[in-house]
């Protein structure tokens, strides 16, 4: 039986294998400790029998006025527990976090353009392309950035999608 729990200190010892898969962007550990202090409530972690850690998501809620948002850091699940959907129950979870408890208008995340199947999952959860994002991954990459309204975005003003890409410079970060 799967057990999702809220992250804590010893899981930073023992979640790095899966961290392995390359399109995981992986952080230092001051970020996720940043993250793990500032944001306990958008981080959590799929734990299976025998305290094997399975996947976890990290976010965090940001923003201001009708731009205050949940945002996905990183959602990731090991290779072996693939397709049965902890990715999507992560998701719901720092969703109903963001509507329910914060209040928050939309909840965003970035994806690389060449991330396929993960575009997919998202757009299965109701994720849209609200823009794209020119060399976001190490200056290489474009990136998209997906949205979802939530309860509080009524008229759905915050998934109506940009007409242009942007820069990274162009984003604003909190």
């Amino acid at each position: 039986m799967t057990t999702i729990r809220r992250f804590c200190c010893n899981d930073l010892l023992r979640f790095a294998s899966v961290n392995l898969d390359h399109l995981t962007e992986t952080f230092n550990m001051s970020f996720y400790m940043t993250y793990l202090a500032r944001w306990p409530d958008y981080f959590h972690v799929a734990e299976a029998p025998g305290n094997r850690i399975m996947g976890y998501i990290m976010g965090k809620v940001e923003g201001q006025g009708e731009s205050w948002h949940g945002h996905v850091t990183a959602v990731t699940v090991a290779p072996e527990y693939r397709r049965q959907q902890l990715a999507k129950k992560l998701m719901n979870l720092l969703e109903e976090i963001s509507d329910k408890i914060d209040k928050a208008f939309f909840v965003d995340l970035f994806v690389r353009a060449s991330n396929t199947p993960a575009i997919k999952m998202y757009e299965k959860l109701g994720y849209v392309v609200y823009r794209r994002v020119l060399r976001y991954y190490s200056g290489e990459e474009d990136g998209l950035d997906m949205r979802k309204a939530l309860s509080r975005d009524v008229e759905k003003k915050s998934v109506i999608p940009l007409k242009r890409p942007v820069t990274p410079d162009e984003l604003e970060y909190d």
